[in-house]
């Protein structure tokens, strides 16, 4: 990766972290939000042993890996998902860090003051945060304020965690999403003097821009595991407020800087490490660059790719066009999915002879480009082995639709799930 570069073409990160994230982190600290995990799960959404939402990586907006559940919610720190990309070379493999004993406990008034401190000289509204919770390794620091420094109101939030230097969290939070997903005007990556890797992005609230809310953000990550996610708005709220200026109110060498800020190493030497998480879950059979191979030899004669992404594990991603306009078509291929079977495969699904499970499914694109529709077939071997491949009617998921219907019939999508090819 060079010292500093500009992204202006698709990268191969993707999209799909923010909100898998948010999932895999309720749904293992217990909260009580409930999301329909059936519908969000359909499409290729789950990775590992847990239920992923979708957004690879998180750099949609939000923080990478560190989600804010609204305002003044709780940060919730993610478990590690599989790589999406080759590491940083400035992140180097070493043991998970544990907790400091000589970390002093942080509050969240001590957050807030912090955040406070940091910024530039201002007016302050609309405090929020959450300090070091030793009961709760999984909810991670934060703080939020409004922020004015007269030309307009901006909300602006950082949140904290440790991630497993060398590990996938830590790959994925620096690198840029992929524009099939997620749409931004510009990614930024620099190595700092002390081998630190922060990424600034300058993105949308929205992926559909159905608001001209636009949302920066800066992800830090040390050598050491500390990861800092630092995210602005150019609204006095992410969601629900109007636009109150042109731009966030932090430049993105500012938003850099804040990111980089020592200060919040220390509360992240104060959080209590996870004692189930102490290194990378297993890999899935193969990697992206296979699982691309295999469905591109599975499509049907006709269809012609003309783009693709992804290098994750088990997950990858075609753009294909027949001619009557783009369409996007993703595959998972998981191993060891049994035990939320019973989420994915309910009435209506089938079993063949052989035991396999199969679901179809059709329903509304998960961005919200206007007239996009999923449509998917999801496959669990008895052995808990399964591909879920789903395709849409446009070249992305938040743009607008670009055909009718999809490239590929619920019948072609079912035959690709069920190939011998993905089992080796």
């Amino acid at each position: 990766m060079p010292v500093e570069r500009q992204h202006n073409d698709s990268d191969s990160s993707g999209e799909h972290a923010f909100e898998a994230r948010l999932s895999a982190a309720l749904h293992d600290a217990g909260d009580t939000f409930e999301a329909d995990r059936r519908t969000l799960v359909a499409g290729g959404t789950v990775r590992g042993r847990r239920l992923w939402l979708r957004r690879r990586a998180t750099v949609l907006g939000g923080a990478a890996g560190v989600a804010l559940a609204g305002v003044g919610g709780a940060m919730l720190v993610p478990r590690s998902a599989s790589p999406a990309g080759r590491p940083p070379s400035a992140v180097s493999t070493t043991p998970r860090p544990a907790a400091s004993p000589t970390a002093r406990a942080v509050t969240a008034d001590g957050m807030i003051g912090m955040l406070e401190k940091l910024l530039p000289e201002g007016k302050f509204g609309k405090p929020s945060g959450r300090g070091v919770d030793a009961s709760a390794p999984l909810v991670a620091p934060y703080a939020q304020v409004v922020f004015d420094d007269g030309r307009g109101p901006g909300a602006v939030s950082v949140a904290v965690n440790r991630v497993l230097p060398g590990g996938s969290d830590a790959r994925q939070a620096v690198q840029c999403p992929d524009r099939v997903y997620t749409p931004y005007d510009s990614c930024v990556t620099r190595h700092l003097p002390d081998a630190s890797v922060v990424t600034v992005v300058k993105g949308y609230e929205y992926p559909d821009r159905r608001v001209d809310t636009k949302l920066w953000t800066a992800n830090l990550v040390t050598p050491d595991g500390h990861h800092v996610s630092v995210s602005e708005w150019n609204a006095a709220a992410e969601k629900g407020a109007p636009v109150s200026r042109d731009e966030p109110p932090l430049s993105a060498d500012q938003l850099m800087g804040l990111a980089a800020a020592h200060e919040w190493r220390g509360v992240v030497d104060a959080i209590p490490a996870d004692p189930r998480q102490t290194e990378e879950p297993p890999a899935a059979q193969g990697n992206g660059t296979s699982i691309r191979k295999t469905l591109t030899s599975l499509l049907p004669k006709g269809l012609k790719v003309v783009a693709h992404g992804s290098d994750d594990d088990q997950f990858s991603y075609v753009v294909v066009d027949d001619g009557k306009g783009r369409s996007l078509v993703q595959i998972n291929v998981q191993p060891d999915m049994s035990d939320v079977a019973h989420q994915l495969f309910g009435s209506g699904s089938e079993t063949l002879p052989d035991g396999t499970m199969v679901a179809g499914r059709k329903q509304p694109g998960e961005k919200g480009g206007a007239g996009v529709v999923m449509w998917t077939v999801d496959t669990m071997r008895t052995d808990g082995f399964r591909v879920v491949v789903s395709a849409f009617n446009s070249g992305s998921q938040h743009s607008a639709a670009t055909r009718k219907a999809p490239a590929l019939t619920m019948k072609q999508l079912r035959a690709i799930a069920l190939s011998a090819k993905w089992r080796p």
